[in-house]
């Protein structure tokens, strides 16, 4: 089939959630459309999960393209690079691009991402306060660690806390403000929240808890982050990392049905059954993404629906979290904690040498886990939690992992034993040490 005979697909967002999809429509069905790719950012596709790696020194710029030029052009697809696509004609079936082109589409893939949370704080415009969402961000922050200096990080989630580890290696004094009294409060208990910023604090990273910021203040550049109870941090370079929101401006817009995320159904598609869309711009069934896991299981469905096969159905699957700090494991997957009686909890804590485990059961079944200094065992949990498997008997041995468990049950080690809590009340003691 010649190009001129193929439908028209064009896919808004050269990031990892539309040219996956793109890869699962080209492995089904590799003539079926010509294919148009337009990315804001002038770069090909890369793995935003490791800008964190080249912040840290550990890789480079080149080395987290995940489909170079050469990829695009061995596949027919046309990359347009460096452009913003500014609206959607559904009428018309087009899009226009910020220099007044219009692209003809037969079906459409969105696939925006998300948007850096902005608190409403003055200073947010000064030319040294960046987010860390994409290459440019990196590049800043690269260049300011150049001159050394301090580095002011707002947010202790995920990107957060590798942003001031990042920045810290490359010889900045960071200190790192976080409105929660826990760090990484959506993926970790208290009592691995605080080993966590234990470690941090080990590695010099000063941290200001339960702190609110007021604004960030300075000239013609940022000098200072201003706490709410007055307290004034000196900063030389600031960063944003307080939370991501999806991208829905061009799909509301358009008149697609919009909530939190463009909302889309099993079968990845819009309110309009010409457009799908996929990654941190959704939402499906009142839920939004913003880890790798289930995006990747949403891309192999709307590149299946593209390819024709009306089978393909998007079930979320249990959403696991790993933090990417070079001596520092952390995991986490499904509940942080019990939440009632009919929940337990089995804990092993070793506050000495940083190790803590715990698992969460519901009716003999995984319902959760959080991991920190020994996190091999995650993926099991995972699988454990996926296939919702009968886990009683070897309840006694699941806290110790995977090789303990699939020993004969009663050779308990007995050195170690776990803490048990049975009820949700319990929690604020669990996690002293045995």
């Amino acid at each position: 089939m010649s190009s001129r005979d193929r439908a028209q697909l064009v896919v808004i967002g050269n990031g990892m959630a539309g040219m996956r999809a793109v890869e699962e429509l080209i492995a089904r069905a590799p003539d079926r459309f010509e294919i148009t790719v337009i990315g804001a950012e002038p770069h090909p596709n890369y793995n935003r999960i490791l800008l964190s790696a080249v912040l840290a020194g550990n890789k480079t710029l080149d080395e987290i393209v995940v489909n170079p030029h050469t990829w695009y052009s061995e596949h027919g697809i046309r990359l347009i690079a460096g452009m913003r696509a500014t609206t959607i004609d559904r009428a018309a079936r087009t899009v226009a691009l910020a220099d007044g082109t219009a692209i003809s589409y037969d079906k459409l893939l969105l696939a925006t991402g998300s948007k850096p949370l902005a608190p409403p704080i003055q200073g947010l415009g000064f030319p040294n306060v960046h987010a860390f969402r994409d290459i440019a961000d990196a590049e800043a922050m690269i260049e300011a660690a150049r001159s050394g200096g301090r580095a002011v990080v707002i947010g202790g989630g995920l990107l957060g806390l590798e942003a001031a580890s990042g920045l810290k290696r490359r010889g900045m004094s960071v200190a790192l403000v976080h409105l929660m009294p826990t760090l990484m409060e959506r993926q970790l208990d208290v009592a691995a929240g605080e080993l966590l910023r234990r470690d941090l604090e080990g590695r010099g990273i000063a941290f200001f808890m339960n702190a609110q910021t007021e604004e960030i203040v300075g000239s013609d550049r940022a000098e200072a982050v201003v706490l709410a109870d007055g307290r004034r941090i000196p900063a030389d370079f600031v960063v944003l990392a307080v939370g991501i929101r999806p991208n829905v401006d061009l799909a509301r817009s358009a008149g697609l049905e919009v909530n939190r995320g463009v909302l889309v159904g099993d079968d990845m598609a819009t309110s309009d059954p010409n457009i799908y869309a996929v990654g941190e711009c959704i939402e499906h069934n009142g839920q939004v993404f913003g880890l790798v896991a289930p995006i990747w299981d949403q891309a192999k469905v709307a590149g299946g629906r593209l390819a024709g096969e009306e089978s393909a159905v998007y079930v979320p699957p249990p959403v696991f979290t790993s933090l990417k700090i070079t001596g520092i494991d952390v995991f986490s997957a499904g509940r942080l904690a019990a939440a009632d009686a009919a929940d337990e909890e089995i804990t092993l804590h070793d506050e000495k040498r940083g190790l803590y485990k715990k698992v969460i059961l519901r009716e003999d079944r995984v319902v959760g886990s959080v991991l920190y200094g020994s996190v091999a065992d995650g993926p099991w949990y995972v699988e454990l939690m996926r296939t919702r498997a009968d886990v009683c008997a070897i309840r006694d041995q699941i806290v110790f992992g995977r090789p303990f468990a699939e020993q004969a049950t009663e050779a308990q080690p007995a050195a170690i034993s776990p803490t048990v809590s049975t009820d949700a009340g319990a929690a604020a003691g669990w996690w002293q040490a045995a």
